[in-house]
């Protein structure tokens, strides 16, 4: 099979059941993300914040990775996704960037400690760490910090190095991981997007597929792929 990196957003986990952050019904509509997702609003006041997460968590583990997650699984594919969900690893994905962390990690203020907890809900709030009882929190990228410079160096060095660049599912792509699908395409490979809406990548997409991100994966699968 063809060298495939894929890029996915939001929408490819809205099936599952976890709105996405700015369409209909979006979290940020509810929620002012200078409250919630930022090192300063931590830092005033980090119960709320856990508060929140706490909350995101237990609806995300209540949803099942839906058919566009478990198609992708089943393709010889590395994903770079801006989702924190996890649900690309429970659909069986052995591959997966994820620059903006993953909302099952945390770390620790204090010891710089990072490692997994998946307590639904959270037994204390805000959570303590493990091995030094200082103040955890979540291994995401808030508003106002940088991608992790080494997932980022992967995420290029995959994009330079494949033949078919798919994004699916994203309207918006965070600099600097959203000069991806240009750099996939300077080093020859062939970009695909699946989105219902136009996005900045339309433009030098070489193929649109104007769907969904299940309907949409399908049929890059059964016209691209011959699957």
């Amino acid at each position: 099979m063809m060298s495939l990196v894929v890029l996915t957003g939001a929408g490819v986990s809205a099936k599952s059941g976890i709105p996405t952050f700015r369409g209909e019904g979006g979290l940020w509509r509810n929620f002012k993300p200078e409250e919630l997702a930022t090192p300063g609003a931590f830092r005033r006041n980090p119960k709320l914040v856990w508060e929140w997460y706490d909350w995101r968590r237990q609806l995300i583990s209540k949803t099942q990775p839906n058919k566009a997650h478990k198609l992708l699984a089943q393709i010889n594919a590395v994903i770079i996704t801006q989702n924190v969900d996890g649900l690309h690893q429970r659909a069986g994905t052995e591959k997966v960037i994820e620059p903006h962390g993953n909302i099952w990690r945390v770390r620790c203020t204090s010891c710089g400690k990072e490692y997994e907890n998946y307590d639904v809900p959270l037994r204390e709030v805000p959570p303590k760490c493990k091995f030094c009882n200082g103040l955890l929190r979540p291994a995401v990228v808030w508003f106002g910090e940088s991608l992790p410079l080494d997932a980022l160096e992967e995420a290029e060095r995959l994009a330079m190095s494949c033949k078919v660049f798919l994004v699916v599912g994203t309207l918006e792509i965070v600099y600097p991981a959203r000069l991806l699908p240009f750099v996939a395409k300077q080093h020859g490979a062939k970009v695909v997007e699946i989105n219902p809406e136009s996005t900045p990548i339309s433009e030098i997409a070489d193929i649109v597929i104007r769907e969904k991100a299940i309907v949409g994966v399908e049929k890059f699968l059964q016209e691209m792929l011959n699957l």
